[in-house]
């Protein structure tokens, strides 16, 4: 290529690179204006309709739309707007429409080519492809909004190892992203929603940046492997063990673990003549539920250290039920007070008890206000909807920003920024719990770890004696 026709292609492509935020965050603001405008003009149109049916179908037909639209932004945006879908689609939270659609978004994020892969590769390790593997396959087994992973085997190995790499610029565009949701955010906050958004985001922020290392992300890995291996006689979930020496910012090789991925897990059932809803499916998915929210009562209450991203593209069910525990870019670990806060909060639901509730509210540092009567009773029905898995009789839906939610009574005037990865736990379980078509309270599986945490720090207080119930009667209402 001769030298001036060189140059001009550099040229163009430093300023595309230069113009694709910009062109991005438009993207972003005319497509969710388009979707905020419809809904409210929905809203205004049903407040003049009488008739309840005729209200009903047209919020599904809004629904529908709405869903389509969100798609298209999350699917064809990409990069921070697919883990956005990972949350709107639960089926505890937002429209079935929603959930149809934005499902099929998990591990669905555009491939890097192969070619710009093994570059990667080559790069980071500083070897040749053929010197550092046996095989490895072309196509990925999935790509989500940071990194794919491909299924490989290293030389002189006989089992095989998850290879997963780093999309080349997508740092730079989730930051792009994150302060887009954070203008939404303070803009909701502001004239729609009592809560605290904006902190929200601005944790999103921090634990993004985090999953770019994957140095970092290994250690994680290691840390709660050995955590649960030590808390256990036999660990609830599986956790991949690290290649030892093959970790870079930028690639991460780790064990292989063949499973199905827990959204495809009726199909699985079916496919080897399991009823999925009959009574040997809901005892399996019992004690897949059962075990996966263990780990987590025990990483948050015990340890303080958890895996902060269950959504169903991390969770593989392996022989014999078993669960795999998959992604350790997102973890937190909570500080000490706030750990044991939120235990004496967990003693609190379990137990039904409003003031303790209260009490645990002030000790997280959640800021609220209310005009409402029933205070406590609108409070402690908050943090039921914020931190426990549990729902009503007969009811699907239980997001905190619905119509008949506690935060229409109760306000959040602030919220801690690290609490909120145990909230986006909590809401990712009950979405599985939903999905899976259990009611499952993860504050009475976990009650007894948090007395545990409060007797070691010398901080547990006698409870009001309770009628004792059958232990999974308590569990699966």
């Amino acid at each position: 290529m001769p030298l001036a026709l060189a140059q001009l292609q550099d040229l163009r492509e430093r300023i595309s690179d230069r113009l694709r935020p910009w062109s991005r965050s438009a993207q972003f603001w005319v497509r969710a204006a388009d979707i905020y405008t419809s809904y409210k003009v929905c809203q205004l149109r049903a407040g003049f309709v009488k008739d309840e049916e005729e209200r009903e179908a047209m919020w599904e037909q809004q629904h529908e739309l709405g869903a389509q639209k969100m798609y298209s932004l999350c699917s064809e945006l990409g990069g921070l707007f697919l883990k956005a879908a990972q949350i709107l689609g639960k089926p505890d939270l937002a429209p079935m429409a929603w959930v149809k659609r934005l499902v099929t978004l998990c591990d669905k994020a555009p491939a890097t080519p192969f070619d710009v892969v093994k570059d990667v590769v080559e790069k980071q390790f500083g070897k040749n492809f053929d010197e550092l593997f046996e095989f490895f396959d072309v196509e990925p087994v999935g790509s989500a909004s940071i990194a794919q992973v491909h299924r490989a085997r290293l030389k002189l190995s006989k089992t095989d190892v998850a290879v997963k790499v780093q999309h080349p610029g997508a740092e730079h565009l989730m930051m792009v992203d994150i302060r887009n949701m954070q203008a939404m955010a303070l803009f909701l906050q502001k004239y729609d929603i009592n809560f605290d958004l904006f902190s929200a985001t601005k944790e999103m922020e921090t634990q993004i940046c985090y999953e770019f290392d994957f140095v970092r992300e290994a250690r994680a890995m290691e840390r709660i492997r050995e955590f649960l291996r030590v808390t256990n006689r036999k660990p609830p979930v599986m956790v991949p063990r690290v290649i030892p020496g093959m970790v870079t910012r930028e690639v991460l090789v780790m064990e292989f673990i063949k499973g199905t991925p827990i959204m495809n897990l009726g199909d699985e059932m079916a496919k080897r003549g399991v009823d999925p809803g009959g009574k040997i499916a809901a005892m399996a998915k019992q004690k897949i539920l059962s075990d996966l929210t263990l780990a987590y009562g025990q990483m948050i209450l015990k340890d303080g250290f958890f895996h902060a991203d269950p959504h169903p593209g991390n969770i593989l069910i392996c022989k014999d039920t078993e669960v795999a525990l998959l992604d350790y870019g997102q973890v937190k670990e909570m500080p000490e007070d706030l750990r044991l806060a939120y235990a004496n909060l967990v003693v609190a639901m379990a137990d039904d008890d409003f003031l303790r509730a209260e009490e645990s509210f002030r000790e997280l540092g959640i800021k609220t206000w209310t005009i409402a009567d029933n205070k406590l009773e609108e409070l402690f029905q908050l943090s039921l909807r914020m931190f426990d898995t549990r729902l009503p009789p007969g009811v699907t839906v239980m997001s905190p920003f619905a119509d008949d939610s506690s935060l229409n009574k109760v306000g959040v005037e602030s919220f801690p920024e690290e609490l909120f990865s145990v909230l986006r736990t909590i809401q990712l379980l009950r979405g599985l719990t939903v999905g899976m078509g259990l009611t499952f309270s993860c504050a009475q599986q976990w009650r007894p770890i948090a007395e545990e945490a409060l007797l070691k720090a010398g901080r547990l207080r006698a409870s009001k004696p309770k009628q004792k119930r059958n232990f999974l009667r308590r569990l699966f209402w």
